[in-house]
């Protein structure tokens, strides 16, 4: 697992539930309810590379608005997923993806985003979901990154639990999703290495 010890984080895995953004630590005190969402984020070291990924599941008798979140979230990543190939720029994506949760009424978290990863865990580029088509940096063929928005409910404010150092919550304790896949730009677009 590639999280652990990463940078002081305690476990092997991310669960965050409901209006945690991201980060969310597993523990024998929390326990999932009937209508939570949670998202898992599994990563991976295996001979000196790296996988990251995750996904959204519906606890039990999830509300019609909440399984709604987690489905348009999931179409998000496929909105900027089609503008992944080479030659293209960071920010065609980045603005697809944007453009989608905006349509959809809601908002992507600003402060983090996804990130390149291959020999290490966190490689540049730094990956935004509110960048512009035609900037951000070139796509290339070889080039691993991740998609990752993380789209709330409310609005995009967050903060990070002050008490782990590590948990972002939304700033007015709406709900959030994220899925998350690794993308390969590829000669002629792309392959998803992790999902």
């Amino acid at each position: 697992p590639a999280p652990l010890n990463f940078e002081g984080f305690p476990k092997s895995v991310c669960t965050s539930i409901n209006n945690e953004v991201c980060h969310g630590i597993p523990s024998e005190d929390v326990i999932i309810k009937d209508g939570d969402i949670i998202n898992v984020d599994v990563s991976t070291n295996l001979n000196g590379y790296f996988s990251d990924s995750s996904r959204m599941f519906c606890i039990g008798n999830v509300s019609e608005e909440n399984r709604k979140l987690v489905e348009e979230t999931k179409n998000a990543v496929y909105e900027g997923l089609k503008q992944v190939k080479p030659w293209g720029f960071l920010g065609d994506m980045g603005q697809a993806v944007n453009d989608y949760v905006k349509s959809k009424g809601y908002s992507v978290v600003r402060e983090v985003g996804g990130h390149g990863i291959g020999l290490e865990f966190h490689e540049d580029p730094w990956v935004s979901y509110i960048s512009k088509k035609g900037t951000e940096m070139l796509m290339v063929p070889g080039m691993i990154f991740t998609i990752e928005p993380m789209v709330n409910a409310g609005k995009p404010d967050i903060f990070v639990d002050e008490d782990n150092g590590w948990t972002i919550y939304t700033e007015d304790n709406s709900m959030s999703a994220q899925w998350e896949i690794q993308v390969l730009v590829t000669e002629d677009g792309y392959e998803i290495i992790a999902y």
